[in-house]
Order: C-alpha cells, then structure tokens, then sequence
C-alpha cells in the first residue's frame, strides 16, 4: 500500500477530471452491463493501493453529515446532551443537515491523521467513499463530488473507466 501524494493527486485530477466526470455521466444514465460485479472487485484493488490515513483529505477539505443516531452516539461519548453537542461542533448547512462548524474536522488528528473518535465517527465517516455500493448508477453522483477530494474514488473511477473500455472492445 502506497502513501497517498496529494500533490501527484489534484494534478492526475486537473488532467482527468473532465473524463472521469463524463464517464460518471454516463454509467449513471446507461451503466455497463455487470458494472454492479466489477465494482466491488475494482474497490478492493484500490484499498491494496491506497492508505487513507497517509490523505485524509476528506477530513481536511469535506464534513460528513450528522444524523440522529450520530448525534445520540457522539454526543454520549463526550458525556453530553445532543443539544449541547450540536451547539459546540456543528452547525445546519443550507440543505438543513447537521455538519461540522469548520474543516479540517475538529475530530481529526493533524499529525496522524487519524479520527479522535473512529470508534463512534458519523455513518457517513464510516462508509466513505462508498466505492462499491450495491447499485452503482445510485451512487455515481456521489462518485462525482468525492472524485474532486479522494484519490481512492480517483483510482476506482480510473480502473473503472478501463475496465469499461476493455469490455466494450471485447464484445
């Protein structure tokens, strides 16, 4: 497993971004047949690949959307009332959702990279970047915005893409 380079990273994305946006485009309007059985293999390539605690751009740069289960759970690991929690770290986006009052996430530790509260982190920390949900047309959109932050999405996306083009050729 490789350590992520960001720099190496946002320059691949300056140069693929357009395409592997384009490819998302179109596997959600018209997937590839057997898509939804490449993903999961395709994802666990990747997590051969990637170390996310050598990035957690993530962490730096996205904040994951609390839910109600979150705040009971997160709130009780700091001894608080989910009022009093929400009042300290969060704030309501413009969708109304609960997320972090500032980025980098406060839970996030700067020299290891690692989350201060893994143990009861957000569902949406827990399952990110979502690489090989069930329905892959479901979650290209959601492949789209973390393109721009995850080099893991980048290299799924990019070994997608190939895969594609091979099967395509094949037919």
């Amino acid at each position: 497993m490789l350590a992520v380079n960001l720099r190496s990273f946002k320059r691949k994305l300056a140069i693929h971004r357009k395409t592997y946006r384009s490819f998302l485009n179109k596997m959600e309007k018209t997937p590839a047949p057997k898509i939804d059985q490449l993903t999961p293999i395709v994802a666990a390539e990747v997590w051969q690949q990637v170390d996310c605690t050598s990035c957690a751009n993530c962490c730096k740069k996205m904040t994951p959307t609390f839910t109600a289960k979150d705040l009971k759970r997160i709130a009780a690991h700091f001894n608080q009332t989910v009022d009093a929690f929400k009042e300290q770290w969060l704030l309501k986006d413009k969708n109304n959702d609960w997320v972090n009052v500032k980025q980098p996430c406060q839970f996030l530790n700067k020299q290891t990279n690692m989350c201060s509260i893994y143990e009861v982190r957000p569902a949406d920390c827990a399952g990110f970047p979502h690489l090989s949900k069930k329905k892959f047309e479901e979650y290209a959109h959601v492949h789209k915005q973390n393109l721009d932050y995850c080099p893991a999405t980048f290299l799924m996306v990019q070994k997608l893409k190939d895969r594609v083009a091979t099967l395509t050729l094949h037919k």
